[in-house]
């Protein structure tokens, strides 16, 4: 059993737009910092047909939070499956945070008062990324940005099991609590309603609907586990594969339940962002799928 030493970081994939979308959500949400930027050099853009200079990924926080925005191109699509519940605590916030993210979105559940909120709606933004604005407390949830799973179609059902899988993968883990579906709601009856639970210093929340939904969890959104060792690499990747889990490449996995997670070296994201070692770390991990720790290096060392 290995402890979490760093946060899980959201990574949101964009076909081109990860720059554009990055100082979007800049605006919209304040207390944002571009931390790096990598782009492709000479061998890296040649490699992947890209003009040099092209943003590759964008690294930044929000209120303190670490995202990856990544240029991916055109494979992956966002979805409602995996949506970022926020928490704004003053109705002002919230009204604005709504308003910013509704222009050139589509709405999935009007802006308006429910049981569990006063303000509260579920949307799709401009770029596609799924969110859930809340009016209500921090301290309830422990960090502004909550990714939350939403299990649906041949996953419906399975919401608990799954927490009982990733509790068991990481530590420290808990969970908060599961609020189920009763008889006046228009779902099953004892069914995940939602659920809120901790993966070292993470937050993350699960729902399940078996209603008629159309769409799935997407590798649009994955989560990267940062690891000092090949041997924590080894153990998420064994751990994260199991059952039905599938090996991508690039250290990108799917889990059993079609969560994509990245397992990746510490030492990759620095040598990501000195464009010399950039083109040769994409070459050397390119044909990979679980890292190898000792062959990214001999790359970088040549």
């Amino acid at each position: 059993m290995h402890q979490l030493k760093s946060p899980i970081v959201p990574c949101l994939w964009f076909e081109q737009e990860a720059e554009s979308a990055v100082n979007f959500y800049a605006a919209v949400f304040g207390e944002a910092t571009i931390t790096s930027i990598s782009r492709y050099g000479k061998e890296a853009a040649e490699y992947h047909k890209k003009p040099e200079g092209t943003a590759l990924s964008v690294n930044f926080t929000l209120h303190g939070q670490e995202f990856l925005a990544l240029n991916g191109g055109p494979m992956y699509h966002h979805s409602p499956g995996i949506s970022f519940f926020v928490t704004c605590e003053t109705p002002e916030e919230a009204d604005k945070v709504w308003k910013a993210l509704a222009e050139g979105g589509s709405v999935l559940m009007p802006y308006d008062q429910y049981p569990w909120s006063e303000k509260y709606g579920w949307l799709n933004d401009r770029y596609g990324l799924s969110w859930q604005i809340s009016l209500g407390k921090l301290s309830d949830v422990k960090q502004k940005f909550v990714p939350s799973l939403m299990f649906v179609g041949q996953k419906f059902g399975k919401v608990k099991t799954a927490i009982n899988f990733y509790l068991e993968i990481f530590q420290p883990a808990s969970l908060e609590g599961i609020a189920r579906y009763e008889e006046q709601d228009p779902d099953e009856t004892g069914k995940v309603k939602h659920a809120q639970f901790y993966l070292g210093t993470n937050t993350f929340m699960m729902m399940e609907s078996s209603l008629a939904h159309q769409f799935d969890i997407t590798p649009a959104v994955s989560f990267i586990i940062t690891c000092d060792t090949q041997e924590e690499i080894d153990y998420y990747w064994d751990k994260l594969t199991q059952g039905e889990g599938n090996e991508v490449q690039c250290g990108w996995l799917y889990d059993q339940y079609g969560v994509s997670w990245q397992v990746v070296p510490s030492m990759l994201s620095a040598g990501m962002r000195d464009p010399e070692k950039a083109g040769k770390l994409m070459a050397a991990f390119m044909p990979m799928k679980k890292l190898d720790i000792r062959l990214l290096e001999k790359a970088i060392a040549q």
